[in-house]
């Protein structure tokens, strides 16, 4: 009965042994998948651009506040 209920877990691990273990280590060492390191690499894996900073402004100038 123990061995039926770990079956899909050991299917998908034989399936996609890399994006298994990768799972089971980011979920052990609690990493948060939001975060920029891990989120920027995630995305060139799939693929996908990054989002990134906007581009500076063409205007070069320093800005001036006022502070009261």
């Amino acid at each position: 009965m123990f061995i039926t209920e770990l079956k899909p877990l050991l299917d998908e691990s034989l399936r996609q042994p890399i994006a298994f273990l990768g799972g089971l280590t980011s979920g052990l060492l609690r990493l948060d998948l939001d975060r920029e390191p891990v989120k920027n690499w995630l995305d060139e894996q799939r693929g996908q651009p990054s989002v990134s900073a906007p581009p500076p402004a063409s205007d070069s100038r320093p800005q001036t506040i006022t502070i009261d």
